[in-house]
């Protein structure tokens, strides 16, 4: 009896799924879809939290559409670093693409909001953030750069590797030359630390390294893991001074050429693709850190204390950084923050 009422039971569950399929496939259908191919490019491995986002993002779009719209995933830098891509973007050459906040303060200043020093205490508070108004404020701001923000997905907090010492401290940081992200908040936080920092695509991350060109470099730790850090830098510092999100973009000159199902259909598989691709990234975090410590990588945490010193040598750059904001920009940054940090504490 019991294998008789399994037995029903997966019928109907196969024709529930079946018939969800047929609903999916029959709406398809009757929206305005056309075929298209979109390229999809990443800086990444394939293995990487952000292609693995990539990709389930295709899969999305695939099953949306019907399969009438599909996005190609591009991993590996083959479609070139963040900044040629991102003009590519511009141009209409490449479709789609994330990259950090950093590289679209080039364009809109206020996209280096997020690189405030200590400004997150953990990803929480910042996932309530960028899925807020307040996110949806900034990627507002894009069309007019020939591009279209969709959503924010995870880079994570960015640590520091290097060949030298462990960073227990800021000054440990002093005469250490940095690969920084070419951007001129980061440029100020390692000076202000006393370090050398040296503007650098992360294309060339590895040889300069290797050759030791420069000492060392911050990046999250599923960056530092499948790029290959570890082989060679020696010390891992937990420092968090910067949290990073991940904003998906969309060339503007081919999305205007989209109707307004297709649209729908890209900026719905974006934002379902998030919770997915931030639970792959802090997977990805633990096991990195695991594999860094059973590799020999010397890894060390800042106690309190020297976050608290760090965060007040630090204050200077981001005061500094503030006067070039709208200051209601920033009220409503620190506002939100707040009221994130706030609902966070209440959960625990």
């Amino acid at each position: 009896m019991n294998r008789i009422r399994r037995n029903l039971l997966a019928t109907a569950l196969s024709g529930a799924f079946a018939a969800a399929a047929l609903l999916c496939s029959t709406a398809a259908q009757a929206a305005d879809l056309k075929e298209h191919s979109f390229k999809f490019a990443s800086a990444q491995s394939p293995d990487h939290p952000f292609s693995k986002g990539g990709q389930k993002f295709a899969e999305l779009v695939a099953a949306k559409s019907g399969g009438k719209m599909k996005a190609k995933l591009f991993a590996g830098g083959t479609l070139g670093g963040d900044a040629q891509v991102i003009s590519s973007l511009q141009g209409g050459m490449v479709d789609a693409t994330f990259v950090s906040p950093g590289l679209l303060s080039t364009m809109n200043k206020d996209f280096g909001i997020f690189y405030l020093p200590m400004a997150f205490n953990d990803a929480r508070e910042a996932d309530q953030v960028v899925d807020g108004p307040f996110g949806r404020k900034l990627l507002d701001k894009l069309p007019e750069k020939g591009l279209v923000g969709l959503a924010y997905w995870e880079n994570g907090f960015r640590s520091i590797t290097n060949s030298k010492r462990p960073i227990t401290k800021w000054e440990d940081l002093q005469g250490l030359k940095m690969r920084s992200i070419q951007i001129p908040i980061f440029l100020d936080i390692y000076n202000a630390l006393g370090a050398n920092p040296v503007p650098l695509a992360f294309t060339e991350l590895y040889s300069a390294l290797e050759s030791k060109a420069v000492d060392g470099q911050d990046n999250p730790l599923p960056t530092i893991e499948t790029g290959r850090f570890d082989e060679v830098q020696k010390y891992l510092s937990l420092t968090r001074i910067v949290y990073d999100p991940l904003v998906v973009l969309f060339s503007k000159k081919t999305w205007d050429k989209l109707s307004a199902d297709e649209q729908k259909i890209l900026t719905e598989a974006a934002r379902e693709a998030t919770a997915y691709q931030r639970k792959v990234n802090r997977e990805a975090e633990a096991t990195a850190l695991k594999s860094f410590n059973a590799k020999g990588m010397a890894v060390n945490e800042l106690s309190a204390a020297e976050r608290d010193r760090l965060r007040d040598k630090l204050k200077p750059v981001a005061q500094n950084y503030v006067k070039s904001l709208d200051p209601a920009l920033v009220s409503e940054f620190q506002g939100e923050i707040a009221k994130a940090r706030a609902a966070t504490t209440a959960a625990k």
